[in-house]
């Protein structure tokens, strides 16, 4: 990467305040930022550092107005906190070159249908009748089993395994060591004690613009799909059972957990190591907080819980004063 504050200004739809051909060649944080390196300002509290960073260009919003001298040179915009994500997919999508590529000893079924300009990486496996879009990129040691179709523009990381019969959409991430399509935690208890394993006899449909994090298991169903609709983005760790189906745009962060057959709603958000019961329903626009439990149905739209069992967030805060006053919940212990 090389770019001139010139260049920039073009990409971002900015204006250049000072040397028009200052070039960077690494992105920095603004407290940490070195001459050659490029940062931007967008919180207030940060603003002492735009005087004393040695970034070379810096990306502010246009209303910004200096107190002190700067040696920065300043490329202004709209609002510096997208313009930075806009900059970081311009540098990204050109430093990717989509080429046609068959790695050292990848095994590609003759049956499979692979797209134009397909990447295909060191070790890895498509199977029969696989189907893979244009321009998508699979890493070495991938697994893609038969039959298994992935979209356009999709990034599958080294690692990742992918059952037979998995379906996959456009602009689709999945990072290293993921598993899609293991079958879902079923048994059958017995009289004699032990279990009797169910079959799993269907599969899992990831919609479009859809990120996976890394070691995130999502599970085949029973019978039918398990379903994650378009825009989902998963952290890493997270554990997605049979038949479950997330909803639109809702995000996760590391390490939850729902069980099976739970139907989420679209727009949610759940933090780190959220639990949610099987066969539950939950509205669209919930946010959960971290660590907690969900135990019943979540009905009413925009609801923000905490705890276990999950309460309201007021609830929660009064229930967490009443543990404090009896010695509880990080309060004085005798």
């Amino acid at each position: 990467m090389e770019l001139t504050a010139e260049q920039i200004a073009e990409v971002l739809g900015g204006v250049v305040d000072g040397d028009r051909e200052a070039k960077v060649t690494t992105f920095a944080r603004i407290e940490s930022g070195k001459p050659g390196s490029i940062s931007f300002y967008a919180n207030p509290k940060y603003e002492k550092y735009v005087y004393s960073s040695k970034a070379t260009i810096i990306i502010v919003n246009k209303s910004f107005e200096p107190k002190e001298s700067l040696k920065a040179t300043l490329v202004r915009v709209d609002d510096a906190y997208s313009a930075v994500a806009a900059l970081l997919d311009y540098v990204t999508a050109e430093r990717k070159k989509y080429c046609r590529h068959r790695g050292r000893h990848c095994h590609i079924a003759f049956s499979s249908k692979i797209g134009k300009k397909v990447y295909v990486g060191d070790c890895s496996f498509i199977g029969k009748k696989a189907k893979v879009g244009d321009f998508t990129k699979i890493y070495e040691q991938v697994y893609i089993g038969e039959g298994v179709e992935i979209g356009s523009r999709c990034i599958i990381y080294p690692g990742v395994k992918i059952y037979p019969g998995m379906k996959i959409g456009n602009n689709v991430i999945i990072h290293a060591n993921a598993v899609i399509g293991a079958d879902g935690f079923g048994f059958a208890p017995l009289e004699d004690g032990t279990y009797r394993k169910i079959q799993h006899t269907g599969n899992v449909i990831i919609g479009n613009d859809v990120e996976i994090g890394a070691n995130t298991c999502i599970d085949k169903s029973q019978i039918g799909s398990t379903i994650i609709n378009d825009g989902v983005k998963n952290d890493n760790l997270c554990q997605i059972a049979h038949n479950v189906e997330v909803g639109r745009n809702t995000v996760m962060s590391a390490m939850v957990g729902i069980a099976g057959s739970t139907k989420v709603g679209e727009h949610c958000i759940f933090a780190g190591q959220v639990g949610i019961a099987n066969g539950l329903k939950i509205a669209s626009n919930t946010t959960i907080g971290a660590q907690s439990g969900i135990i019943s149905n979540i009905n009413e739209e925009g609801e923000v819980l905490f705890g276990t069992p999950a309460l309201k967030h007021r609830e929660f805060l009064r229930a967490y004063a009443v543990f404090r006053r009896n010695g509880r919940g990080g309060g004085k212990q005798d």
